[in-house]
């Protein structure tokens, strides 16, 4: 049995997986802070004690001593700051902070080629432009510095006691030489970081260390069991699903939304905020569109009306006039294709006759329509897709699939155990670096649950033809 553990930003969720299917899994949510506008934080020792606590969970469902090796994902380009003694200095700056829009003008004007060679433009969200804000606004701060971790990574130091990461996740730092999956020393100087402040790289199946008998006492695993450097939840969620051959792809509708191709080549696209990154498993990339804000508009307009995000999908599926406002979902601005930290939400043609109904309506149709964006900025890529799979919270709406399949005009699927994604996708992982699988059995895809195609819905083409006139 293996344990793959993803440290998302709003749940840390677990998944104990033997070679081929799920057997138990946990979940305990977490909160992000936003002390001041355009801000996003969260504490690293909060991601440590939702681990344990789900780990807790877990254990009441099956025998914590029966798993064989640990696997990490989570949420990728957040700043885990750590002094000598490798203690957090403050709270984690996380993918979706805007705080740092001067420092990447500044980044792109040391670094010209910066986008071809990291893969992508820089953007506030982005680790590496943190740093240098973090030099100029948090000089107390950043005179305690001395190491660098991922979220992720931040869970394997307090499991394993080593300073690692992997190349999936490394990617998304904008340090990292996409193509020689090695620190790029020019941009780490150009944005006020030593070298020795980061982690050492492996690839995604490599075993890093193992649980010490610290950690073991405080989370109930068997002291030396394997840990395994995993990935990003970009990279993990696509072992979840077999995206890890040139063909597959899927799409994720979680707090932020991702839309995913894999491939064998390393295919930079910086201009239209397309990145091109260093997949989990050697010798692989992918081309991922990343919008910040994925299924979160969802909760948030819930939040708005007093409804779950459940409520809010069925009204949603009461509307059938073709008078809905146009809703521009960007609550934390936006990465792909837009790449502007500043845009924010805005309703237009509310009218007296709009209802709760309506404004959900637009709030969902919205969501499709980024993913439309998203697949336009790809060009040609996604042409040879046969479909797109479809993981994260918002793939268990089926009015939501259902419009980005009609936008996109592609086939989505929802696999079984869709919603369990990058945890899965460690699990598997561990299971590999333990000779449990094969390569070629991490291309396996879960069994098609529901299967959402292209059709015509009234006035929908119409209405995201407006949208993107706005």
């Amino acid at each position: 049995m293996y344990l793959g553990i993803d440290i998302g930003t709003s749940a840390v969720k677990l998944v104990c997986a033997d070679t081929d299917r799920i057997l138990a899994s946990s979940s305990v949510g977490i909160q992000s802070s936003s002390p001041q506008p355009g801000w996003s934080e969260q504490h690293p020792e909060l991601w440590w004690q939702a681990t344990r606590d789900a780990l807790t969970q877990l254990a009441g469902q099956i025998e914590l001593s029966e798993i064989k090796a640990v696997g990490l994902s989570g949420q990728m380009h957040g700043a885990v700051l750590l002094d000598r003694d490798l203690h957090p200095i403050r709270s984690a700056i996380l993918w979706n902070d805007s705080r740092a829009v001067q420092e990447c003008e500044e980044l792109r004007a040391a670094q010209p080629e910066i986008g071809h060679i990291a893969g992508v433009l820089p953007l506030p969200g982005f680790t590496a432009p943190k740093i240098a804000w973090l030099k100029e606004h948090g000089p107390d701060n950043y005179a305690k510095l001395s190491h660098i971790l991922l979220p992720k990574d931040y869970i394997g130091l307090r499991l394993h006691g080593e300073l690692a990461t992997d190349a999936s996740d490394a990617a998304g730092t904008l340090w990292l030489d996409q193509a020689a999956r090695n620190w790029h020393a020019g941009i780490a100087e150009a944005s006020d970081v030593a070298r020795d402040w980061l982690p050492q790289i492996f690839d995604g199946h490599s075993g890093v260390g193992t649980v010490t008998a610290q950690a073991a006492a405080e989370t109930g695993l068997t002291p030396d069991v394997p840990v395994v450097a995993v990935g990003g939840d970009a990279a993990t969620g696509a072992v979840s699903l077999g995206a890890t051959e040139t063909g597959r792809g899927f799409i994720s509708l979680g707090t932020s939304g991702q839309l995913f191709v894999a491939d064998r080549t390393y295919k930079p696209n910086p201009e239209r905020y397309v990145h091109a990154f260093a997949h989990t498993l050697p010798g692989r990339w992918y081309q991922m569109a990343a919008m910040l804000n994925g299924a979160r508009p969802i909760s948030w307009i819930g939040g708005q009306l007093g409804l779950s995000a459940a409520e809010v999908v069925a009204l949603v599926e009461t509307v059938r006039g073709d008078r809905m406002p146009i809703f521009l979902p960007y609550l934390t601005g936006e990465r792909s294709p837009l790449g502007d930290p500043y845009i924010r939400v805005c309703f237009f043609v509310l009218e007296d006759s709009t209802t709760r109904a309506d404004i959900c309506r637009s709030v969902v149709e919205a969501i499709a329509f980024c993913f439309a964006d998203a697949a336009q900025s790809f060009g040609d890529t996604m042409d040879n897709l046969p479909e797109l799979a479809a993981i994260g919270g918002g793939s268990q709406s089926d009015f939501l699939l259902k419009l980005i399949a009609t936008v996109i005009w592609k086939p989505v699927v929802r696999s079984e155990g869709a919603d369990t994604g990058p945890a899965f996708g460690a699990a598997r992982l561990a299971a590999y670096s333990e000779d449990a699988i094969t390569g070629a059995d991490l291309a396996f895809q879960l069994p098609t649950a529901n299967r959402f195609e292209p059709a015509e819905l009234t006035g929908l083409v119409e209405r995201l033809t407006q949208f993107r006139r706005l």
